[in-house]
Formats: structure tokens, sequence, C-alpha cells
């Protein structure tokens, strides 16, 4: 029941979130690019980074069903794979969001931003996540000022994912 809770308050926050960027005049267009999902990254890198996007993609698995712990140890599992990937962190970052766990969920993004950085930038496709999560995570720490141009940022790039200012596990899949 509590996690039900939990998504239900996540998500009138970002409705009130929404409903503010509505009466600024910045509603999301329509439009935008479609955000990374993990599947499409499993052929990519050496073998310890493919063996790491699989882990991520039975965590977030597990994280739909509600098996937070099982998830979270597929988690940890991805970064020990694979400490330079920065997809665990990224997803490690929802999952702490999601657990309303914001002060580590942002040190997970600083670390996934980190490591986009050194490996050539951050990919269009991830930027929206990365906003909406930083949004997320403000919004919180109750920081309301901070939260709400990166989470309309976010749903201006990525409609489809970031129109609820919630980035389910489902999302990511």
């Amino acid at each position: 029941m509590w996690h039900f809770q939990t998504r239900r308050h996540l998500r009138l926050g970002g409705a009130f979130v929404l409903l503010a960027a509505v009466a600024c005049g910045s509603v999301p267009r329509g439009g935008g690019r479609e955000a990374v999902r993990l599947p499409e990254l499993l052929g990519d890198g050496d073998p310890a980074r493919r063996a790491s996007q699989r882990l991520l993609i039975e965590g977030l698995e597990a994280d739909a069903r509600g098996d937070s712990p099982r998830a979270k140890g597929r988690y940890e599992r991805a970064v020990q794979v694979d400490p330079m990937n920065p997809y665990a962190y990224l997803v490690f970052a929802r999952h702490e969001i999601d657990r309303r766990r914001p002060a580590q969920a942002q040190a997970f993004l600083d670390q996934a931003r980190a490591l986009f950085d050194t490996g050539g930038g951050v990919p269009p496709n991830v930027e929206a996540h990365l906003l909406g999560l930083q949004g997320a995570s403000a919004a919180l720490q109750g920081q309301r000022s901070r939260a709400a141009p990166d989470l309309r940022q976010a749903a201006d790039l990525s409609p489809a994912v970031w129109g609820d200012a919630y980035l389910a596990a489902q999302e990511l899949l």
C-alpha cells in the first residue's frame, strides 16, 4: 500500500509542476524525441558492459513487478560488473527516486552525468531522463523552484515519458 501511495504522491506532485508549466505557457508540444530504453543498448560495448546492461534490465523488470529488493540487488551487481556504466547509475537514481531517497538519487545522477561527460557527452536520448530525475530529486527535497524547470524541460524533450513528471521502470524497458 505504501508503495502505491508513494507513486500516487509523486504523480500528484508532477501534475502540480505540469499545471504550473501550463500556467506559465510552457506546455510540452508533442514532438520531442524518443527517450532511451535499455534493451536498445544490449549489444553495445565490451562483455562487462553487456552483462551490466542485462542486469539492469532484470532489475527494471523486478522493479516493474514491485520487487524492490531484487531490483536493488540487480542494480548493485550491475555497478560491480561495470562501474563505468553510466546507465547503471541512471537506473539506480530512478530506483532511489521511487523509494523517496533524493540524496542517494542525486549522488547516482552526478555519477551518471560525470561518466557520460567523460565518454563523449550525454546522448540526446538520455538528457530527458537526467533532467527529469534531477527535477524529481529536487521536488522530493521540497525545492519546487529548482524542480519545475528541469521537469518542464524533460517533458519538452520526451513528452511520452516525462509528460507525467514520473519515470516508471517500464518506461526504460
